[in-house]
This record gives structure tokens, sequence and C-alpha cells, in this order.
């Protein structure tokens, strides 16, 4: 591999093959590193990370291809241009071809695609993967924050709910420019296509609440997915813990019978501490790390894999 190696946009009849990397490459390596799976799945569910990402950003995923342009796929990566930034999503490189800059080359146009368009690029890594923490943190980018990979193995049943300052209820188009005004405020982000597409639910996997503390005016919210690829709360926003521990209980209450995870700050002890007496584990360590402009968080901020847009 060399100058064969060559990357392009991902063409629609190549999902198929997209999705048997994610799948291959990202057990590999926690098979390899923990001793355990994260796609329980069959391959071809992973075709729905193609089918979002398009679905929210169409021509965003580059693939790695050696020996021309319909060589061997040992490579790809989605991206997603927003307002305020631009985020790198799920990256897989075949691991027949580790070592051999598959990854670095992908990062690289990404980045450039990002300065092009003067924003920073935003990702989550593992904390656990020293490679991939190289490899960004290498070329610039700098952790800005930690979170506790979380989950309730019982879920909250028998958890007594907590005290609720405000309103839970489900999300409705007309609270899009609120959800938008509050991240901004607290993170100095826009992601208001993400929002009104978890809203829409045309696929039948999202849920979205949000917390209104008084008519009109939102202090909080948290959107989750359920698919065989992904089970996962988030992303979210809140003003504070309180928040953030009403929509965390409504959404496990929501997946009674599953153990979703769920990213929390490390920074915030109230928070965490009440996970904990609810009966919640960690799992990993992940880190949210930036190459460029960074406004740091004044809030919460609940990251999550799909989509990764923050």
């Amino acid at each position: 591999m060399g100058d064969e190696l060559v990357i392009r946009p991902m063409r629609s009849d190549e999902w198929g093959d997209v999705a048997e990397l994610i799948h291959l490459s990202t057990n590999y390596w926690y098979e390899v590193n923990r001793r355990l799976r994260i796609f329980s799945c069959p391959p071809e569910a992973c075709t729905w990370f193609c089918k979002v990402y398009e679905a929210l950003d169409p021509g965003c995923c580059l693939v790695a291809r050696d020996g021309g342009s319909e060589g061997r796929l040992v490579g790809s990566c989605f991206y997603h241009p927003r307002p305020t930034h631009v985020s790198l999503g799920i990256m897989n490189a075949h691991p027949s071809y580790a070592g051999r800059g598959v990854a670095s080359r992908l990062l690289a146009r990404i980045v450039q695609i990002a300065q092009e368009q003067d924003k920073p690029v935003r990702l989550v890594s593992s904390a656990m993967n020293l490679d991939s923490f190289s490899l960004y943190n290498r070329v610039g980018f700098v952790p800005r924050q930690l979170y506790q990979d979380m989950f309730l193995p019982k879920g909250v049943a028998g958890v007594t709910p907590p005290t609720l300052a405000g309103q839970v209820r489900e999300a409705r188009l007309e609270d899009v420019p609120a959800m938008v005004a509050l991240e901004r405020e607290l993170a100095g982000l826009d992601r208001q296509k993400d929002f009104e597409y978890f809203i829409r639910n045309e696929q039948g996997i999202w849920h979205m609440l949000v917390l209104e503390s008084s008519p009109g005016s939102l202090s909080g919210f948290l959107a989750s997915v359920n698919h065989p690829s992904s089970n996962m709360l988030g992303p979210g926003v809140m003003r504070e813990a309180s928040a953030a521990l009403a929509l965390v209980y409504r959404q496990l209450e929501h997946y009674a019978g599953k153990t979703p995870v769920f990213l929390l700050p490390t920074d915030q002890p109230e928070l965490l501490g009440q996970v904990y007496r609810w009966g919640g584990r960690n799992c990993e360590i992940h880190m949210h790390n930036v190459l460029g402009r960074f406004q740091r968080m004044q809030g919460i901020q609940m990251p999550t894999f799909m989509p990764e847009t923050a």
C-alpha cells in the first residue's frame, strides 16, 4: 500500500462493505484488548450507520481503498459539518492494515475539509485506546472533557424518581429553536438539523425529551437511540445536574428491560453520585477532543456515538 491508496466519497452501493468493516474492525479491537464484542448484531445491521449518516449529511463519508478506486476497502470515516464545527464520526481501518497509515490519511482529509471551512474539529474517542489517542493528539487535538460510560444493570426499576423542577415531556418540532439556543449558550454549538431529525423520527428508533422549566423555557434535552447496532442515551445538554438526572431517569424508564449506555462528565460529582446510588456501573472512559476553537461547557453535555455530531 502507498500511492495506490485511494480516498474518495462513499457510494450507496458500498454500504454493505462499509457496514462489514465497521462491524469487523470495532469488534476486533475490543476482542483483542478487552475480551468483549461491541456489536452482537450481524454485520448487515451496521448498514444503519450509513443510512442515518447519509440522511443527515449526504456524501460525508470517506472510504479508503487499496489498489485503486475499486480496490480492497481498508478504511472508512464519517464526518458531520455543522454551522459551528465539523464532527468526526466513526472511523475504522481494516485490522490487516493496522499501522499502515489508513486512519491518519482519512483524518488528514477531514481536517483539511474543516480548515477550508474555518471550523474546529470535534470528536469523542476511547481513553482506553492509546493508538487512537496518539492519532488525534499528534496532529493537535486537545482532550477537553472526560466521560464515564455508564449503565444500570437493572434499569430504574425500584428507583425513586428524582425531584423535578419543571416538566419532562416529548420534544416537539416547535421546541427546536429553544434547544438550539440552549446549546449555543452553554457549549457554543449549533445542531439544529440533528434535533429536527430526532424529533421527526422517521426510522422509529429515536426518542427525544425536553425539560421545560417554565412555559417556553427549556433547561435541558436528551435524545436516545434504540437499534440492534446501538442502544444509547444522548446527545443531550442540561443546565445543571438535577435536569440531567430527571432526563436520564425518564429515558431509562422509557427503555424498561434494556440497559442503554450513557456518557456522563467525570467532573459532575453530584450527578455521578446519584447515578451510583441508582446502581450505575462504569464500562469505559471516553474523552472529548477538539482541534481548534473551543468554548468550555457551562452546563452538562452528554455525547453519543450515533450520530457523533458534537
